[in-house]
């Protein structure tokens, strides 16, 4: 008797559990098969309204602004901007192909909108090439539950929508009439709507050249687009050779000079420079002279970067001669100078091509590191190995990762956690503006603590080598000012917190005598204002090279040296060393 009700209980349940199967089988077919049918020309303008309604905030935000004295030229420009991404859409809209580009639309303007939207970053060519630049860990913190669920509501859901639906297509060659007479219609729509009252359209173009930044998802395609041919150039030749003819004046000690590249440490919380909390307890105390008017050459560390330690300015600079040319390193290494770099961050952006080069990270240091990340003291530790090796001349660049964001909790140990409450979490949208700012300062102490740890070492060789050391941030941050986030905005346009940076340098007192510094010079000048235009010469006149690639006036040290102080003590020590 068991034996039946367990046997037909087990019937039971396979009956009921095939039922459910079959439901949901036929829900399925039923799903795809009784699917709506919508002509190529509505799909393209239901998926253009749909961007430019959905993923398109900002921008139509800051249209309103710019053309808030002319609502008419307002109205002008939405029919204008609107005909386009029509005519745009009905030009990809062939049999086969449809759905795929109108997916990679939604897709790439659900992502890039939330960028936009969230922390105001304009996905242009260079923010791409700093995001082809970053690693896992570093993408892992802008990956939120919010950022998921953002994507999934305006993005994968309505991708499943096109997906589902039965596009109808005409004719090939009616439809090939058909879209042809919608586009040329919809380019007349955007010319007449220009033409109605250019003035105030030109003039608003002319005199807020960001307006079409933040057009999703057609600017990043086209950012995406520049930087890809940037990179189908293939590779180069060999850089351009630069200062060839370096020298360096010979001493009694080897000449040691440490640069600390900042990553994403803005002038507005140092300090040093009056912020109001007390950032740079330490470096205080360090006889650093620190100037507070510097800028930087871009707004993210792919721009910057290769830029300080180029010959060129931030108005001649661009990527392409950055790559062709030798650096900043290279000029070192033909003055017999020993160059190593050890880096902490996303990389030295080919700037250590040719010279010694450690990327920390990989190393997992359990002292140091998790989740593939290491906070900045191991770059600590592997200094007081590069300094028991140290036989000559010699230049350590120390990449920081700093206060890099979002994750700025992630930068500072607890013991740094001075600044109270502080942001413990990856998505602002948890947290104050307060406790943002204050996770931030929490980085900036910990570098505080850094470079004044950099200095100290080399305090303690000071009988065995003539010490200096530099440290300036490749660019600033936005933290909520003007509803801005992070970093990245275009240069033209971009706050001063992105490119106001924090520079100072310190340089031992034997230097100072025989080399003639006069740092009470150095600080009453400091508030000059400089930039990383001055970064490449400054470092060679810091290290006595002698170079055509030098040019003094850039060198911010030069102006206070003793007149004749390199040239007597070139002469007293015998030796110019290449």
């Amino acid at each position: 008797m068991r034996f039946e009700l367990a046997r037909s209980e087990r019937l039971a349940r396979a009956t009921h559990q095939a039922s459910i199967k079959r439901y949901q089988q036929a829900m399925k077919q039923a799903f795809w098969k009784f699917r709506p049918s919508v002509g190529s020309f509505t799909i393209c303008a239901i998926t253009t309204a749909y961007l430019l309604l959905i993923a398109n905030q900002t921008f139509w935000a800051r249209a309103a602004d710019y053309f808030r004295n002319d609502r008419f030229a307002l109205i002008l420009f939405i029919t204008g901007i609107s005909a386009g991404a029509l005519a745009l859409l009905t030009l990809v809209s062939a049999k086969y192909v449809t759905k795929a580009f109108l997916i990679f639309f939604v897709l790439t303007a659900s992502a890039a909108s939330w960028f936009t939207d969230q922390f105001g970053v304009i996905v242009d060519r260079e923010m791409i090439r700093n995001m082809m630049d970053s690693n896992a860990a570093e993408t892992g913190h802008l990956i939120t539950l919010r950022f998921v669920i953002h994507l999934l509501l305006t993005g994968v859901l309505p991708v499943v929508l096109i997906l589902w639906v039965r596009i109808v297509h005409r004719p090939i060659l009616s439809k090939l009439l058909h879209n042809s007479a919608i586009i040329v219609a919809c380019l007349l729509v955007l010319a007449g709507s220009a033409i109605s009252d250019y003035k105030t359209i030109a003039g608003v173009g002319r005199a807020h050249p960001d307006i079409m930044e933040p057009l999703t998802p057609f600017f990043p395609m086209t950012s995406a687009v520049r930087y890809g041919l940037d990179v189908m150039k293939g590779p180069r030749g060999a850089p351009k050779p630069l200062g060839t003819d370096a020298r360096r004046i010979a001493g009694n000690k080897p000449r040691v000079t440490v640069i600390v590249a900042g990553e994403t440490a803005r002038a507005e919380d140092f300090s040093l420079g009056g912020y109001k909390l007390d950032t740079n307890p330490e470096l205080k105390k360090r006889d650093v002279v620190y100037y507070p008017n510097t800028t930087s050459c871009g707004t993210s560390t792919a721009v910057s970067i290769p830029c300080m330690f180029s010959n060129y300015t931030r108005q001649s600079y661009s990527h392409d001669k950055a790559l062709s040319t030798e650096n900043l390193l290279d000029v070192l290494k033909h003055a017999n100078v020993s160059v190593s770099w050890l880096d902490n961050d996303t990389g030295s952006y080919n700037v250590t091509d040719r010279v010694a080069y450690d990327f920390l990270p990989p190393s997992a240091d359990p002292r140091f590191c998790s989740g593939g990340e290491c906070h900045d003291e191991i770059l600590l530790d592997r200094m007081d190995q590069w300094l028991n090796n140290i036989h000559g001349d010699s230049v350590l660049v120390l990449h920081q990762l700093g206060s890099h964001g979002p994750a700025y909790f992630a930068r500072y140990p607890d013991a740094f956690r001075r600044f109270v409450p502080d942001c413990r979490a990856e998505d602002f949208g948890k947290c104050s503006e307060e406790e943002i700012r204050n996770a931030y300062d929490n980085t900036v102490l910990y570098t505080d603590f850094v470079v004044s740890q950099v200095i100290d070492k080399l305090k303690a060789r000071e009988m065995s080598v003539a010490a200096s050391v530099i440290y300036v941030s490749d660019h600033g941050e936005s933290l909520g000012e003007n509803g801005l986030y992070l970093h990245g905005a275009p240069y033209l346009v971009a706050p001063s917190q992105q490119t106001h940076v924090p520079f100072l340098a310190w340089i031992a007192p034997d230097v100072q005598k025989a080399n003639g510094f006069d740092v009470s010079c150095m600080s009453k000048n400091a508030s000059t204002p400089v930039s990383h235009d001055n970064f490449f010469h400054s470092v060679l006149g810091l290290m006595d090279v002698s170079t055509t690639a030098y040019d003094r006036s850039l060198d911010i040290f030069a102006a206070c040296r003793t007149p004749g102080a390199v040239a007597e003590n070139s002469t007293m020590k015998t030796a110019v060393i290449k």
